[in-house]
């Protein structure tokens, strides 16, 4: 590489490198909050004095069982597990306190722990996948999770897509608004504010049919939250579990109006089909709920007063003995703090950005967890794209329809559709089909589909650098007796290739960044790559200072790869220089010649 591009890359390589080891591996300060952890009893708050006048409570209960199966008599062999003596959960990463990544790197919450409990009741073991909320429902229909847990307030619409437990929680929404916000409630919300909500939720649906307004459609609950900091949404309509876990002390946000879920209770899904599970699950609720667990995991999680005539479990079920969490809440009761005063831009800045602990704590696992995951995808993916992009450029320039026409196809289908839909197609479509193959691990899934994704372009690549060639060489070949095949296999292709290369470097980058989006088909927390687990931290706290230094490690990536690519043109392009000792050039050399 030419000593001019050298600083640059070097540049970016120290600058990663002096981060991680000026900044160590030390164990983060105690002072940053996980928002992940269980807030304990001393957070209990009682039932919201400002519910939204117009609902009056939840509607009547349509669908909790009166009894359930006595826990005895499951039939584990009967439950329909895509694994047997496993349940695979499906599930969120970024919305505590209910589900979550902590520290550890593992999921949790209340609604996963409740799972645990009543998996140990069941006698299995439990294995949770993080994937997005607007896919989790179907990816439970197709049977890619035996368990959907997101604090899924239940619907008569999403009946028609998957089954439900009983319920195991009630549900709020929230209100909330940037400090100093003109809005006082639901009644202020009108057309022409921007109204944020997580797409596919029970809040969407409320804004909309509800409310009749247009919302602002988010991922996830943490950006959300974050624009609404910035003041890029007007207003949050938010599950009071995650506004009152996520709305931090001193944050420009509060909530101010609370009511309850028009619809039903909250449950896991399940296939609809699948009744012996929600049965069994069902029989389990019920005796975590005999035994106290229910009761302690909720005081641990979300302790909050319960809404009058509501209880978890069946109706046979017996109603869970908590503290009075009006009198500890009463207890804990401080003077409201006055809405924090206005930053600067550069103090919001270095707050969101710059959170120096944060940095000590994402690269550990950035390094051992992320980038590992992000290079075997992408490597993966690149290889498949070779060898199916030259087999594809191969064909698109072939005499014969029945080969060109079908790599065209290809080739405007696979160019032509978006990658994350792509992504979602192969691996909710496929994966039942090749479940027995792959052991229901969407892995081998995202790096298929990344690949053949990177064979659409590649083989337009490949084919623009062999039609490229001149029609002279391949005469030329041929009338030295080559055949075709041989013609093009020794001599054009390989000056095809050699033309393209710079544009090949430039895909393998496109893909490296491509691979955040296999998240969407749901990874288990030791196969997460760099965009979710520097995200799973943002999750936690409330920053986005892990997100930058994820950022960071693409940078380190791409940036020596961009300088390789352009280091690679110029010399295909001047060739390499002369020396004055190269043999054939030497004077002595040169009297030879003449």
């Amino acid at each position: 590489m030419s000593a001019r591009r050298l600083p640059a890359v070097a540049a970016t390589v120290l600058m990663v490198w002096a981060m991680v080891a000026g900044l160590g591996f030390a164990a983060p300060a105690a002072a940053q909050t996980d928002q992940c952890a269980p807030p304990g009893v001393q957070s209990a708050s009682a039932l919201p004095t400002n519910l939204a006048a117009a609902d009056q409570g939840p509607g009547a209960d349509r669908y909790t069982t009166p009894n359930v199966v006595p826990l005895d008599r499951v039939d584990e062999g009967a439950l329909n597990l895509s694994r047997p003596g496993v349940l695979t959960v499906g599930t969120l990463s970024d919305a505590p306190p209910s589900i979550c990544i902590d520290s550890a790197g593992q999921f949790t919450g209340f609604d996963n722990e409740l799972l645990r409990a009543i998996a140990d009741k069941l006698g299995l073991r439990v294995e949770f996948v993080g994937t997005e909320f607007s896919g989790l429902l179907a990816q439970t229909a197709a049977r890619r999770f035996d368990v959907g847990s997101s604090s899924i307030t239940t619907t008569d619409a999403r009946r028609q897509t998957v089954g439900f437990t009983n319920g195991y929680d009630f549900g709020y929404f929230s209100l909330v608004v940037p400090s100093g916000s003109a809005i006082t409630g639901f009644s202020d919300l009108r057309a022409g504010q921007r109204i944020g909500v997580v797409q596919g939720t029970v809040q969407e649906e409320y804004v909309v049919k509800t409310l009749g307004l247009d919302p602002v459609k988010y991922p996830d609950y943490n950006t959300v939250y974050a624009s609404l900091k910035t003041r890029q949404i007007d207003a949050w309509v938010a599950p009071s579990q995650q506004a009152s876990g996520t709305v931090q002390a001193g944050d420009p946000a509060q909530i101010i109006e609370n009511t309850f879920s028009l619809d039903n209770f909250v449950a896991w899904a399940v296939a609809k089909e699948n009744q012996p599970l929600i049965d069994a699950l069902n029989s389990g609720l019920d005796a975590i709920i005999a035994d106290g667990t229910w009761a302690r995991l909720y005081s641990d999680w979300v302790p909050r007063a319960l809404p009058p005539g509501w209880k978890p479990g069946s109706k046979a079920a017996p109603a869970p003995q908590l503290p009075d969490f009006a009198a500890i809440a009463a207890q804990q009761e401080r003077p409201a703090a006055a809405p924090a005063a206005p930053k600067s831009t550069l103090a919001q800045l270095k707050d969101s950005f710059l959170d120096w602990d944060l940095y000590k704590q994402a690269f550990p696992d950035l390094l051992k967890t992320g980038l590992p995951n992000t290079l075997i995808l992408t490597v993966s993916a690149a290889v498949i794209g070779l060898v199916l992009g030259m087999a594809l450029a191969i064909a698109g320039i072939s005499r014969s329809r029945l080969l060109r026409w079908p790599a065209r196809v290809y080739t405007d289908i696979f160019r032509g559709l978006p990658e994350v839909v792509i992504i979602l197609l192969i691996g909710l479509g496929l994966g039942p089909v090749v479940g027995g193959l792959t052991g229901n691990n969407p892995f081998p899934l995202g790096i298929a589909a990344l690949g053949l994704m990177a064979a659409a372009y590649t083989g337009e690549i490949f084919r623009s650098g062999i039609q490229s060639v001149e029609a002279g060489q391949l005469e030329a070949s041929r009338a030295l007796g080559f055949s075709y095949s041989t013609s093009m296999q020794l001599v054009v292709i390989p000056q095809g290739v050699r033309r393209v290369l710079p544009a090949l470097m430039n895909q393998f980058i496109s893909l490296l960044k491509a691979s955040s989006l296999v998240y969407f088909l749901g990874l288990v927390a030791n196969q997460r790559e760099l965009f979710q687990v520097g995200r799973d931290l943002n999750a936690q706290t409330g920053n986005l200072s892990p997100l930058v230094a994820a950022g960071l490690l693409y940078l380190a990536l791409t940036i020596p790869l961009t300088h390789l690519v352009n280091y690679v043109d110029n010399r295909l392009r001047r060739g390499r220089q002369a020396r004055a000792e190269d043999p054939e050039l030497s004077p002595a050399a040169n009297q030879e010649m003449i």
